[in-house]
């Protein structure tokens, strides 16, 4: 048994299936302003408010229940919509919503008023609230204008239990263990978890893992959740390398690599909605192995590794050996991520491109990531051009890296990098786009790095 704090009360958890969602556990205790959607993290129907620590204070995280395990949310603070308001006065989000019209049938109306309260709270705001923070939140009736016109009315948090709430950390995550889930608090432990549960799998944010429970049904014998694992949660710089935990969250990333690349702001922006980004992981992400995952293209062309541990120690294996199939890495079953290292001094040009049917919160037809360091000369002298979705794994073109090391980087470089990319990229047909699009958009892209970067 574990407890959930939910709107406020702890509430003790048993008899439930440690492979449910968040979501159904909330709908049974009839709070069901969090609706079922599309259950894979793309409408915010689900969407909830989750206290986490920032730094020495907390902050409001949304999230999506639908692709939250119950055990996930063991210690856990969790705000409803029905949370929001007391003795029926309505919170500032809540009143915005209805005072602008932004609210018709009503299904999608929680997400949005949860996304405009945690978006008020954020304590590094200054101005309106930013309607980027309602990404991932869908509406198909009332339309955007009036939503925006809430967002835009609401002034600085007001004063009262929400706001003095952030003022303390949120409670550090437990170890718990049941019938098929455990979350252990070290990596010594996690490893005896897999030694012990035979046929165990990893898991960190589950926003992938959990479409797979939702519109695949699939179930696992036993799960490792990693989220308790401090290391996993540790970053360090150093004048050598960045090197991040596995679990930290993607919306966490920025804040913790302060040395970043300028295209890590871009990079993020495109990578999913908030609601994704406040649970998904550097290490989850690279751990499915998608070969359409945003942050591997990133990450080869910055020459990163990852750092795995098993019963057999621990071994550091660049990313560019890493991905070997489809689905696949040399991530044995026993292993996990443990972070992820990225060496300075990074390329000076560097430029991350995404190809989807939609600019923000979409699934990547062509993912490129380019770097170039040019010489006093006007010589390459370092490049690597990066690409997902063109072969069953995530891809870094060395050859047409090599082609340019030593030339001037000019149109010429740029037609014999896309000469020799052309033959050698393999991608499938689907809906997102034919193989001759994905082909072709690949080789552009190329050339658009160059006008972009060109001295």
């Amino acid at each position: 048994m574990f407890t959930i704090r939910v709107n406020g009360d702890d509430i003790p958890v048993a008899d439930w299936s440690p492979q449910s969602t968040l979501l159904e556990f909330l709908r049974a205790r009839g709070l069901t302003g969090s609706k079922e959607g599309c259950a894979e993290g793309e409408c915010g129907a689900c969407a909830v408010a989750m206290v986490v620590r920032d730094g020495s204070r907390s902050a409001y995280r949304v999230v999506n229940s639908c692709l939250m395990l119950l055990p996930m949310a063991a210690d856990r603070e969790i705000y409803t919509v029905e949370g929001l308001s007391a003795n029926g006065v309505l919170q500032d989000a809540q009143m915005a919503m209805a005072a602008a019209g932004g609210s018709q049938c009503g299904y999608c109306t929680p997400g949005f008023v949860v996304s405009l309260f945690a978006e008020q709270h954020r304590a590094d705001r200054t101005g309106p609230c930013d309607t980027h923070a309602l990404a991932g939140n869908l509406c198909r009736c009332t339309g955007y204008r009036p939503i925006r016109d809430a967002a835009a009315s609401l002034g600085p948090a007001p004063a009262g239990p929400f706001r003095d709430r952030l003022t303390d950390p949120a409670a550090p995550l437990s170890s718990i263990a049941c019938a098929g889930y455990s979350r252990p608090a070290s990596v010594e432990a996690a490893l005896d978890a897999f030694r012990s549960q035979p046929g165990s799998v990893v898991v960190a944010g589950a926003t992938d893992m959990g479409v797979e429970w939702n519109l695949r049904r699939t179930r696992w014998p036993h799960l490792v959740d990693l989220d308790a694992v401090d290391e996993l949660h540790d970053s360090e710089e150093t004048a050598e390398a960045v090197r991040i935990g596995a679990a930290v969250p993607l919306a966490e990333l920025a804040a913790r690599w302060s040395s970043a690349p300028a295209v890590l702001a871009e990079w993020l922006t495109l990578f999913a909605s908030p609601l994704i980004r406040n649970r998904a992981t550097l290490g989850g992400n690279l751990g499915t192995a998608s070969p359409i995952g945003d942050s591997a293209p990133l990450l080869l062309v910055l020459d990163a590794s990852v750092e795995l541990a098993g019963p057999r120690g621990r071994r550091v294996v660049p990313l560019n050996t890493f991905f070997v199939g489809y689905r696949k890495t040399m991530r044995q079953p026993d292993e996990i991520i443990v972070s992820v290292r990225i060496p300075r001094p990074y390329p000076e040009r560097l430029g991350f491109y995404k190809i989807a049917k939609r600019r923000f919160d979409d699934i990547s037809t062509v993912a490129a990531a380019m770097a170039i360091d040019v010489g006093a000369d006007g010589r390459v002298s370092r490049a690597r051009f990066a690409f997902g979705g063109v072969a069953a794994t995530p891809l870094l073109a060395t050859e047409a890296s090599d082609a340019v090391v030593g030339r001037p980087w000019n149109p010429d470089a740029v037609e014999r990098v896309q000469g020799i990319l052309a033959p050698r990229l393999a991608p499938l047909s689907d809906h997102r786009g034919s193989q001759d699009y994905r082909r072709d958009v690949s080789c552009s892209l190329i050339e658009k790095f160059w006008w972009e970067q060109r001295a």
